[in-house]
């Protein structure tokens, strides 16, 4: 049996759609569970952040997650394939009448991506002060709490309504299959089987 660890959204929706395109069996999770069993496989309904965790500590064999959870999670897993979907950027934000200046001493940037900021800003050689929050990050620099914001930025509307701007990306993420690297080794055919069936997937133009 293979153990998935989905993402709670639309992600972890259009990754059992594509198990039931595959499979012809109905993978739907009933009211409120967070564990759905079925054939050969166990699904595990966890939050976002939490993918990389469950799959590092073989809680989950495989999982679908976003590039930028992964990269800020920093552990050490096997990247099976990109996905193609959920697309996004991680991206710098500052105030529409504020200009990016690197060299500019005292740089103090908000975010909750602490892990992917601090990679940033040490490959410039900054070591800017680095506050983290957890949501409303765009009212940080409206209020002085900080100079710039390191965040996710799909459409960049949120921003926009905010008084804020883009002024720099640092990354751009998509969903990728990703796997424990013990069951990649234990579990080697089924994992590969079902990457050979979700590439096919992705290769006619299908993504998550």
């Amino acid at each position: 049996m293979l153990t998935v660890a989905l993402p709670k959204g639309r992600i972890a929706e259009d990754t059992l759609a594509i198990f039931r395109q595959i499979f012809k069996q109905d993978f739907r999770f009933e009211d409120r569970r967070l564990v759905l069993e079925s054939g050969d496989f166990k699904f595990l309904l966890v939050r976002n952040q939490d993918v990389p965790t469950y799959v590092y500590h073989q809680s989950a064999d495989i999982g679908v997650v976003g590039l930028d959870v992964l990269e800020e999670s920093g552990l050490d897993l096997v990247r099976l394939l990109d996905l193609k979907g959920g697309f996004c950027r991680v991206a710098i934000g500052m105030r529409n009448e504020d200009q990016l200046d690197y060299n500019k001493p005292d740089i103090v940037v908000a975010t909750k991506m602490i892990n992917i900021t601090n990679r940033f800003f040490s490959s410039k050689a900054i070591s800017p002060k680095i506050i983290k929050l957890y949501g409303s990050i765009e009212l940080a620099p409206l209020v002085g709490l900080a100079n710039m914001i390191v965040d996710i930025v799909e459409t960049g509307s949120t921003m926009k309504q905010n008084g804020l701007k883009v002024v720099d990306t640092i990354m751009e993420s998509t969903t990728h299959l990703i796997a424990n690297k013990s069951s990649f080794i234990e579990k080697k055919p089924e994992i590969l089987s079902l990457y050979s069936e979700f590439e096919k997937i992705i290769r006619d133009g299908g993504r998550i």
